[in-house]
């Protein structure tokens, strides 16, 4: 008969009594709660686990989290039990001795995080895992448990344990399907290269306001094969998913989407295939670097920093600072000409100490190259006026990548964000022709970096009612396409038509007092939901357009390149299970951050997951950058 110290529910009452007794009726008190009851164990245990119909209550100070960590140790006793019942003691769980558990419960708190450490270290680990919820969790599981535990084998790890935790996810995944038929939903697809030989690798999530899950992964040989893989493995997803439910598509595989993207836009014609807002947005602040008034001071700006890393092979001790670095990879990217004239505008009072110092003054004359130009424009004032007025320029932008977020930024908001962009360059009183140049730029490559769903969102969004959108062309241009797109007959576009007007004289619902004065209160969707009902079509359409995201970074987060990891867990795993290995790992990323867990160091926010890497993402980054640039102005 097994004693009462296997049973782990006593380690979490206090017992008015001991085990020696000779009976199992005994008083205890609950160390969560402090209720107290009479009974057996099987009445702690119901206390603990919350089941009914023992003469208990069931816990009310413990959390899902920890009841399912009970739950696991329930599992593991009465396994023991069952293998000490059938006498097969050679494949049975290990327990403890006294004499261990004492010299476990002796351990003080730096002997526990040496050994936290240890492992960490010896497995090769990121040490932010510590920084994960789920980590978190495991610890407070063990302690739960008590010094007899013993980990999951590895057969049991790669077997019957992932296939439970599988069927977990695919019940919350179910909860997240059951809205797109009423919100629609965004396929993102992320990719990378992987591997020694560069081998393409790619992610493949679905976004609705209910959730971003993560569906699954797929690999290509070649670049060459990964067109043909994209375009296969998307037709598959966009049946699994209902095609009636998908709305866009935004892919950021810049090595896999031309003929991926005729063959899907062919096939399902209703679907838009939209660019990710982010990198639009970094794009045209590069198209803007080649302005007329920019691209000297970029072309400066390349100088100095060529001339200092020069002058850093020389004296590295010297000069600390490296022109190089950067906290934001994905702005590094895709917008280098804006970083590094931010970090040589960032250095500018280091760089005018270097350029008078003694050390300076030798190294110049041992080079061949002329570094007058670049001496006068550190010294002087007309380079730092003008970088200080292009940093300006970019302002707007950054301010909206700082922003700009999976699941707060509506579709629409890039539209707002073009007026004011406009409006804050107006204000800089630049001379008229940069102004008209960059307005041209703008309304140029408008069309090619944006979608038309963006203009379509700032129709419907109640936040901007009575903009003027009528009369931009832009955004007509783009009510027009979403309609064509959306409604494939006529008649059911006129009647979108004719219930937009009806939206914009305030006919009906729409003009009553709550409506009116919830526009600016309200979620865009929720408003619709709530005071739409007189105008069906057109609700339906704003509810879905108005429920899209606009851009893949926060998926580029959650699913990094891992190609050896998973090489390497392959060997455990056997291909199938990998499968399920990957899709289980990030779905539970999403989860975390989606209850307001963050893995990260500086964390993704709302509605979806965070990465378990150190590095600074693309959002909170930026937002560095703005509060830089909101300092310019107390500079100069």
């Amino acid at each position: 008969m097994p004693s009462e110290s296997d049973k782990w529910g006593w380690e979490h009452v206090s017992v008015f009594g001991g085990f020696d007794r000779g009976s199992g009726t005994k008083r205890w008190k609950c160390n969560h709660c402090n209720l107290r009851y009479n009974g057996s164990y099987s009445r702690v245990r119901a206390h603990l686990l919350g089941f009914s119909g023992v003469g208990v209550k069931s816990c009310p100070a413990i959390d899902r989290s920890l009841r399912e960590a009970f739950q696991i140790l329930e599992e593991e006793r009465l396994a023991r039990k069952k293998k000490r019942t059938s006498g097969s003691r050679k494949h049975g769980s290990h327990v403890w001795t006294p004499q261990s558990s004492h010299v476990w419960k002796t351990m003080s708190k730096d002997d526990v995080d040496d050994m936290v450490a240890r492992f960490v270290y010896a497995s090769g680990l990121d040490v932010s895992i510590v920084n994960s919820p789920y980590f978190h969790e495991m610890v407070k599981a063990v302690a739960a448990f008590g010094s007899g535990y013993e980990p999951p084998s590895i057969d049991k790890l790669c077997d019957s344990i992932l296939s439970k935790e599988k069927g977990k996810i695919e019940k919350c995944v179910a909860l997240v399907r059951e809205s797109w038929p009423h919100t629609g939903c965004t396929i993102l697809c992320v990719g990378h290269l992987d591997g020694p030989h560069d081998c393409p690798h790619i992610n493949i999530f679905v976004s609705s306001p209910r959730g971003l899950i993560f569906l699954k992964a797929v690999d290509a040989d070649n670049c060459d094969e990964a067109d043909t893989v994209l375009t296969n493995v998307l037709s598959d997803v966009i049946l699994e998913v209902g095609s009636e439910n998908v709305l866009q598509i935004i892919s950021h595989i810049d090595h896999a989407c031309k003929s991926s993207k005729s063959f899907i836009l062919s096939k399902f014609p209703h679907i838009f295939w939209s660019p990710c807002i982010s990198h639009s947005i970094l794009m045209l602040m590069e198209e803007i670097a080649e302005l007329e008034l920019i691209k000297p001071v970029l072309l400066c700006a390349r100088g100095i920093e060529q001339c200092i890393i020069m002058y850093q092979h020389s004296f590295p001790c010297l000069l600390t600072p490296n022109l190089k670095e950067s906290s934001d990879p994905f702005s590094a990217k895709f917008a280098p000409s804006y970083c590094i004239v931010k970090r040589i505008f960032q250095l500018k009072q280091v760089l005018r100490e270097v350029v008078v110092s003694e050390e300076w003054k030798q190294w110049r004359h041992s080079i061949p190259d002329n570094i007058v130009v670049v001496e006068s424009s550190i010294l002087g004032d007309e380079f730092w006026s003008k970088v200080h007025l292009m940093l300006q320029l970019y302002e707007p932008f950054i301010r909206l990548l700082s922003v700009f977020d999976i699941d707060k930024s509506a579709m629409g908001d890039v539209y707002d964000w073009r007026v004011q962009a406009l409006e804050a360059v107006r204000n800089q009183e630049c001379d008229g022709s940069v102004l008209n140049e960059l307005e041209i730029l703008i309304e140029n490559r408008w069309d090619v970096l944006f979608s038309p769903l963006q203009a379509a969102g700032y129709m419907v969004n109640p936040r901007y009612f009575g903009r003027g959108q009528a009369r931009d062309k832009t955004i007509m241009r783009g009510w027009k396409t979403t309609l064509e797109k959306y409604e494939c007959d006529s008649a059911a576009r006129r009647v979108l038509r004719e219930q937009l007007s009806s939206y914009w004289r305030l006919e009906g619902s729409l003009g009553e007092e709550d409506a009116v004065d919830s526009r600016n209160k309200m979620d865009p969707v929720a408003w619709w939901e709530n005071f739409g009902f007189e105008m069906p079509s057109l609700q339906t359409l704003a509810i879905k357009v108005l429920s899209q995201v606009s851009t893949v970074g926060i998926c580029q987060e959650v699913a990094p390149g891992d190609y050896f990891s998973c090489q390497e867990a392959s060997n455990n795993f056997g291909v199938e299970r990998l499968k399920d290995l990957v899709f289980v790992r990030n779905n539970l990323k999403l989860l975390a951050h989606k209850n307001g867990s963050s893995s990260s160091s500086c964390g993704l926010r709302n509605g979806t997951v965070s990465s378990p890497s150190e590095v600074k993402t693309w959002d909170c980054a930026h937002l560095d950058q703005t509060k830089l640039i909101v300092s310019l102005h107390d500079e100069f």
